[in-house]
């Protein structure tokens, strides 16, 4: 049994909180606060949520995390 990580990342829409909840409904547990930050190149707020699910696999560097 393993633990994976992941980092979600999206403009400040409803596409991030989208994006969080599905990670959820998948079974992916927060991990940490979410971070925010100005997009300077884009003129945009950027938002981030990192999400961490055990998994009955052993981690490898070639696994799709998204499917996990």
């Amino acid at each position: 049994m393993g633990v994976i990580y992941r980092f979600l990342t999206e403009d400040d829409t409803s596409a991030f909180c989208h994006k969080v909840s599905e990670a959820l409904a998948k079974g992916w547990v927060l991990h940490g606060d979410p971070q925010y930050t100005f997009d300077h190149a884009n003129g945009v707020l950027r938002c981030g949520q990192a999400v961490t699910k055990e998994i009955e696999a052993e981690y490898a560097p070639d696994m799709k995390l998204g499917q996990q």
